[in-house]
């Protein structure tokens, strides 16, 4: 939270924002404002761990709209061809911004795409927590065993606008209340009713409200970076 106040107490020392988090601690390599930026830093992580040798497996996350852009296809290749541990996890919510996956895609099933460069692939329902959480695990293993990648496609839904500056008239408002019934926060709660009470549903509500709250107020008591730091790790071309 600190990051998106741009205070200096952020994982990113305030220089993230909501699109470059990053943290080595805890092997988080950042978001990247760039659609489909992502995988070719994917690639050369896992290239470089397999370099090393250490079991360790890159896992990276992308929409439908970076299916359509050039590194995907380029990463891809080279994941295939270098036999690299890496996961790809493609977030399928039918609209890359503005425009419906049937406009961009001339195989609209994405994970076929991958089937293009030799890499194994899987359809899972996005909106079930349990089956992505399975699904992913098991993908995660496969990778570690085989040593080679796996292509995840979750099917999901963007409830809301892109930003705050998208007027959203790209979709029928009958379609968004279809998606809406199958909200997996609201529908693993019902899943969840005969292991958990209202009450104990209620508290982890509470407790993760708290920890929101606590996250703004020390984002709030964070300073800003000093004006004398702002050139610091700055590079000119």
């Amino acid at each position: 939270m600190a990051e998106m106040y741009g205070r200096i107490g952020g994982c990113s020392h305030g220089r993230g924002g909501s699109m470059h988090l990053f943290s080595t601690e805890h092997r988080f390599f950042g978001g990247n404002a760039i659609v489909g930026g992502g995988l070719p830093l994917a690639i050369g992580i896992a290239l470089a761990d397999k370099l090393r040798g250490t079991g360790a497996v890159t896992c990276v996350f992308f929409g439908d709209g970076a299916v359509a852009e050039g590194e995907f296809h380029e990463s891809l290749n080279l994941a295939a061809l270098w036999k690299l541990p890496v996961l790809m996890i493609c977030e399928n919510n039918r609209y890359a911004m503005g425009t419906a996956i049937e406009r961009e895609h001339s195989e609209p099933e994405l994970r076929k795409q991958a089937a293009a460069h030799r890499i194994g692939a899987e359809l899972v329902d996005g909106m079930d927590v349990v089956a992505v959480a399975e699904a992913a695990s098991q993908a995660v293993e496969r990778v570690r065993e085989t040593g080679v990648p796996w292509f995840l496609e979750c099917t999901t839904y963007r409830f809301r606008a892109h930003s705050m500056f998208d007027p959203d008239l790209y979709r029928d408002k009958t379609e968004v209340a279809g998606w809406r019934a199958r909200d997996p926060i609201a529908t693993f709660a019902r899943r969840m009713a005969d292991v958990v009470t209202a009450t104990d549903i209620a508290t982890i509500e509470a407790e993760a409200a708290d920890e929101v709250a606590k996250a703004c107020a020390f984002a709030e008591a964070s300073p800003l970076e000093p004006v004398a730091d702002l050139l610091h790790d700055v590079r000119a071309s």
